[in-house]
């Protein structure tokens, strides 16, 4: 699945068109590094993302092309933040 996309499924970011804006801009890196909208992501994989206040660090416990709203945190696991 695509980075973008997994980040509007998981409700991460609420929309994947600020998925798409924030991954040209540098604010997200998989594994350590930087990625285009287009990566393609895994289980496993070590996602983080800036913000202007901070940013959230998480690992992908799964990966699925549709999730209830209440569901949709089973996604990942989030293992570090920035203030």
């Amino acid at each position: 699945m695509r980075i973008d996309k997994f980040l509007k499924v998981s409700r991460i970011l609420k929309r994947r068109t600020l998925a798409q804006e924030a991954c040209d801009k540098g604010k997200v890196s998989v594994n350590g590094k930087d990625v285009k909208p287009s990566a393609r992501i895994k289980v496993g994989d070590v996602v983080e993302i800036s913000y202007l206040t901070g940013g959230v660090k998480f690992v992908i416990k799964d990966v699925k092309e549709f999730v209830k709203k209440d569901e949709a945190s089973s996604l990942y696991e989030i293992i570090g933040t920035e203030n």
